[in-house]
């Protein structure tokens, strides 16, 4: 009785430590997920970490650097806040801007002495210098660095220059190291701007729709109503997914999410796609089916069934990126095409009219159902 009690319980406490070790692991696996979806904590963490480092290495430095080590931790945030190839170009430029001020500061102290004329050409000069191309976004350190070596370092204009300059490379150079070691994957900011440019692509192609579902064409007033504005939403797709690629050169934490990264490059190019065809469709029908003109792109006859197409097509284009792709929203899409293309032949062959843009509403739809149909 004993020995079996004994198994028994051995087996219970086996069963509770695997029990405890699943949830530990879900527990982790959760985790992960959150850190991923959230990537400002780890850029907030990162720039943490390299501020307190370069601060820590800025006091060790001998003098006169260690006079100013709050300095080094500038260098170490403008390193943590982009992908590891920007933060190298951008590290760079910053410095570069920063001993620009510094000359521009230290010519005007040589001619003026301290005063609101000196600070007003300091400020101008550095304004202009800021816009060169050479600095990119980090222009504005060369107007910082200039009014501080002026009114800060007028003491020890020499050493400020230097340890000024000196800290901030040094703190740039430790966020680069911690960027690399810990290089950011901006994937949940790109997902995020692709589905924007999804929603407002569905939305506009549900608006073409109703403009179409009625007895009469719209006014050209009903149809710049129903018009998106899908050029910002767009630019700013592509360039979360321009920064994606460039953060996953030599990023060793693309191994774990390449599927994902991979998917993201493949719906980015159908939504681009998805988006000209979308552009197409809103220039023929706001241009071609609008009260007042006498050729209308459809009439009465097959505006219903371009409506029934362009619903179709936006519940396929919603699906965009899920996995499995929903089927049966892309055959609806590709038979109401089709059925349009026939209406279109048919319409054709009944009256004496070419119905050329009618029949250009039909290549975009086929168009964009083929690009949804080949992910």
């Amino acid at each position: 009785m004993t020995s079996e009690h004994g198994t028994a319980d051995g087996s219970r406490r086996g069963a509770r430590a695997v029990e405890a070790g699943t949830r530990a692991r879900r527990a982790l696996v959760a985790a992960q997920r959150q850190w991923v979806r959230h990537p400002r904590w780890s850029l907030a963490v990162k720039g943490a970490v390299a501020a307190a480092v370069a601060w820590f290495v800025g006091v060790l430095a001998p003098e006169p650097f260690s006079d100013y080590p709050y300095y080094a931790p500038l260098g170490a945030v403008v390193a943590t806040t982009s992908t590891l190839a920007r933060s190298v170009r951008e590290s760079t430029q910053a410095i570069l801007a920063i001993l620009v001020g510094a000359a521009i500061a230290r010519g005007v102290d040589l001619v003026l002495s301290p005063s609101a004329l000196s600070v007003a050409l300091v400020v101008g000069l550095a304004l202009l210098c800021s816009g060169w191309r050479r600095f990119g976004e980090m222009g504005t350190w060369a107007v910082t660095s200039a009014l501080f070596v002026l009114i800060i370092g007028n003491a020890a204009k020499v050493e400020f220059v230097g340890a000024y300059a000196g800290l901030v490379v040094v703190g740039a150079a430790i966020g680069v190291v911690i960027n690399l070691l810990v290089p950011p994957l901006p994937l949940t900011p790109t997902e995020e701007a692709l589905d924007r440019l999804r929603d407002t692509l569905v939305d506009q192609v549900e608006a073409l729709a109703d403009g179409l579902a009625g007895e009469r064409p719209p006014s050209a007033e009903e149809w710049e109503e129903r018009r998106r504005e899908v050029e910002p939403t767009l630019a700013r797709a592509r360039d979360a997914v321009a920064r994606t690629r460039e953060a996953a050169r030599a990023n060793i934490r693309l191994r774990r999410h390449r599927d994902w990264a991979v998917s993201q490059v493949r719906r980015a190019q159908e939504l681009e796609v998805s988006a000209d065809v979308v552009g197409s469709l809103v220039r023929l029908l706001l241009e071609w089916e609008r009260e007042g003109r006498d050729d209308l792109a459809l009439g009465a006859r097959l505006r219903p069934l371009a409506a029934s197409a362009l619903d179709a097509y936006a519940v396929a284009l919603r699906s965009v990126g899920s996995v499995p792709a929903d089927e049966e929203a892309l055959r609806t899409v590709a038979a109401r095409a089709e059925d349009l293309r026939r209406a279109v032949r048919a319409a054709r062959q009944e009256v004496d009219e070419d119905y050329f843009v009618a029949g250009a509403v039909v290549l975009a739809l086929g168009r964009g159902a083929a690009v949804l149909a080949a992910s």
